[in-house]
């Protein structure tokens, strides 16, 4: 996010736009927590994870009284024009709150999972799943060594979008994503294949909200049919979230500031700036956060191919 900011900040100085960080989320709309922003005050921030103006989520920013509050610090700074960061969650505000306020806004996504409509990929996931893979190429020494079958869980409540990526790119031996159902003596069957294939250990990869359960009580189940293998259980969790953004994330969000703000420019408002075949698109808010994005259907099938 903090690429995001850098470039937003500058494309405005660069069209001559004065710029204002709002700390803390919506929080920090209620509250006024507004800062003048200039090219120095986001000079080495690129390379650092995370987002230098904090993120915090607002239960009273989803009440009349809370947006009201909003929109009266907003008019009183002088603000005509807001950029939202986020994923779903921080677009639903943005979206219900230019309806109401008639306020111009577009969004950036930032989010690990990928899940938004109207974006080939999301700032965040290039990272996220760079992070998933050295997580996986590291356990693959000790199950080599061990003679061991480990069960990888990486992000991806409703999307498997960093479960396949990680998963293909870890080689692992199978991977469940919340799109697909496998059972598990589907899993088991490709378990015996690998070992007919004389594989010593094997890896695999699961998404947090794979309709098969959590990496766990998928290892719990395997367990009892399956004991040739010591099973183990690696839940990746936050570190996914942190970390040095990877190169291609920088780019991505520099585009996608660039573009936010001439979008805004040219009178776009109630959209989600992003990149699709290359190529900067705006897309409607209510859209990108309504309209499910397809799983890499391509991907999933070398997946399969080469999970052998």
């Amino acid at each position: 996010m903090n690429a995001a900011i850098r470039a937003v900040v500058r494309a405005c100085i660069y069209y001559e736009k004065e710029v204002v960080g709002i700390y803390n989320g919506y929080g920090g709309l209620i509250t006024g927590d507004f800062k003048n922003l200039g090219a120095r005050s986001v000079a080495n921030i690129i390379q650092l994870g995370g987002t230098i103006l904090k993120s915090a989520r607002s239960e009273k920013f989803k009440t009349p009284e809370g947006q009201q509050q909003a929109y009266d610090n907003i008019i009183q700074d002088g603000i005509d024009a807001l950029v939202a960061i986020g994923g779903d969650g921080t677009f639903t505000g943005a979206a219900e709150f230019g309806k109401k306020f008639k306020i111009s806004i577009i969004g950036i996504p930032g989010t690990i999972d990928n899940d938004l409509y109207g974006t080939d990929n999301t700032i965040g996931f290039d990272t996220a799943t760079n992070t998933a893979v050295n997580a996986i190429d590291m356990i693959r020494d000790t199950a080599l060594s061990h003679n061991r079958l480990f069960f990888i869980e990486v992000m991806g409540r409703d999307a498997g979008f960093i479960a396949i990526r990680s998963g293909i790119a870890g080689g692992a031996a199978a991977t469940i994503i919340p799109e697909e159902e496998m059972s598990t003596q589907q899993l088991i069957q490709k378990l015996k294949q690998g070992a007919t294939n004389k594989k010593t250990s094997s890896l695999v990869v699961v998404a947090e909200g794979g309709k098969s359960g959590s990496a766990m009580e998928i290892a719990e189940q395997i367990n009892k049919d399956f004991p040739d293998y010591e099973t183990k259980v690696t839940i990746l969790g936050h570190i996914q979230r942190g970390g040095r953004p990877s190169c291609y994330d920088r780019l991505l969000a520099s585009r996608m500031g660039v573009g936010a703000v001439e979008g805004l420019l040219k009178g776009k408002k109630g959209t989600m700036v992003g990149i699709v075949n290359n190529e900067v698109v705006y897309t409607p808010l209510e859209d990108a956060i309504t309209i499910e994005k397809n799983i890499d259907t391509e991907a999933l099938r070398i997946n399969k191919i080469l999970s052998i």
